[in-house]
């Protein structure tokens, strides 16, 4: 018993060992350039200046006031788009009529950038809320929708039979075959759908907001302090993946059986 434990221990420091070497690695050569003068404070300050700023941007509540701003902005605009497209998405996977009906519509809006929208959502909505709402939704919608409607197409027809065989009801068949069978894919569109929005916010306070980590970067900019900058960049990168970890372990529970 102790042996199994020790072996677990030993693995589990094996994982995070390669997980932070890369990272570590990555701040070394970071801070080695800035102390031989290869980078420069006013260009790519020092890994310390940026956690320096950061120290100073969180006691005073502007970092965290920020994060929480963007944060609250994608939930609102992913949680409307994921009604919206698996609702979209089950109807045409269900229905061959309503695919041909909304196909066209949907394909062509389907190439168009998210960003290329921002000058239409500040012409309709003004740069308040509803425009940065609007941006997250066109960036989420897609990713859910496609996905959705391929992992009900993807589905083994031979289940849909077999449940026609032994004339199970059409709403069972819906629930536990055709849903459960798509959620895999379901699941793959939500996190990739979740990661576009959070692009997406960034994108439209960088050009219309007083507030969100957008926001900041282009403070930072403005500033002239690359410090900012970095530290914006790196938040983004930071929550973006703590948001895709919470939907991949939540996925992981849900499809077990898979």
């Amino acid at each position: 018993m102790k042996k199994v434990a020790a072996n677990q221990y030993g693995k589990i420091i094996k994982y995070w060992s390669l997980y932070w070497i890369f990272p570590i690695l990555i701040l070394f050569v970071w801070k080695g350039a800035a102390i031989l003068g290869i980078i420069h404070n006013y260009t790519l300050p020092a890994p310390d200046k940026v956690v320096q700023t950061a120290v100073v941007l969180t006691a005073n509540g502007t970092l965290a006031g920020n994060i929480i701003i963007s944060i609250l902005r994608v939930l609102e605009g992913f949680i409307i788009a994921l009604f919206a497209a698996l609702a979209i998405g089950i109807a045409a996977g269900l229905s061959a009529k309503f695919e041909i009906i909304t196909d066209f519509v949907l394909q062509v809006l389907k190439p168009i950038p998210p960003i290329a929208w921002i000058p239409l959502a500040i012409l309709w909505f003004g740069i308040g809320e509803a425009s940065k709402i609007y941006i997250i939704f066109i960036g989420a919608f897609f990713p859910i929708f496609l996905n959705t409607l391929d992992g009900i197409k993807n589905i083994d027809k031979k289940y849909i039979e077999l449940a026609h065989v032994y004339e199970v009801s059409k709403k069972r068949v819906i629930k536990h075959i055709i849903l459960l069978g798509a959620l895999p894919f379901i699941m793959t569109g939500t996190r990739l759908g979740l990661g576009s929005a959070w692009i997406c916010v960034v994108a439209s306070e960088m050009i219309a907001a007083t507030s969100g980590v957008g926001y900041m970067l282009m403070d930072g900019r403005d500033l002239s302090r690359p410090d900012m900058v970095i530290l914006g960049m790196l938040i983004i990168g930071i929550v973006g993946k703590f948001m895709d970890d919470i939907l991949k372990k939540l996925s992981n529970r849900m499809i077990k059986w898979n």
